[in-house]
């Protein structure tokens, strides 16, 4: 009996060794760049294990690197089923859907974090840019103001602000984007805007 537990154990060890084996090689390529070699690694691990949150959270990934979205948006979307209270594929997925420009479903994805966290830094930026998307101006405003009485210095939020003033009142949004330089000097944006 030992020695069927012993055999099962080490099979089971060196299972775990190759899956780990993969995932490693899998984030070499990511690194590269190589992102379809990325995937690539993982497909025959997929076919063993196509119910698995972490794998085909890590396949959202890598497909929308890829910028192949609706195999991103497919994985997201079985991760979400997978663990629907997991908020990391609905992240993903409003990433995925601004990405694609598809601001009424990112809205909705953002929307569906922020109903658990109200507050969560991510839910609330794809939140802010799949309104401004949307021209959503105002709407897009509140949002960039409620997360501003948590982070007042903070540039994203900051930058969606002067955003959404852009649609409402541009002289305003020059004033954001005044304040901005303050505290990022070589902000990009903020540069282009105040000329």
């Amino acid at each position: 009996m030992r020695k069927i537990a012993a055999l099962f154990l080490s099979g089971s060890l060196l299972f775990a060794a190759s899956i780990k084996e993969i995932y490693y090689k899998s984030y070499d390529y990511e690194k590269m760049g190589a992102y379809k070699e990325a995937i690539k690694v993982l497909l025959p691990l997929y076919e063993k294990y196509p119910k698995g949150y972490t794998l085909n959270l890590r396949l959202g990934w890598l497909f929308y690197l890829n910028k192949n979205y609706n195999n991103a948006i497919d994985h997201y979307k079985k991760a979400s089923m997978i663990l629907p209270t997991s908020l990391e594929p609905k992240l993903g997925l409003a990433m995925v859907y601004l990405s694609a420009k598809r601001y009424k479903a990112a809205k909705n994805a953002a929307l569906s974090v922020i109903h658990t966290d109200y507050y969560n830094y991510y839910g609330n930026s794809y939140l802010a840019k799949a309104l401004l998307g949307l021209k959503k101006f105002e709407d897009a405003k509140q949002v960039a103001q409620k997360m501003l009485t948590l982070y007042p210095t903070d540039i994203l939020f900051l930058t969606l602000l002067a955003r959404s003033y852009k649609g409402i009142d541009p002289k305003k949004a020059k004033k954001i984007y005044e304040e901005i330089l303050i505290l990022d000097p070589n902000n990009v944006e903020a540069k282009e805007q105040v000329k």
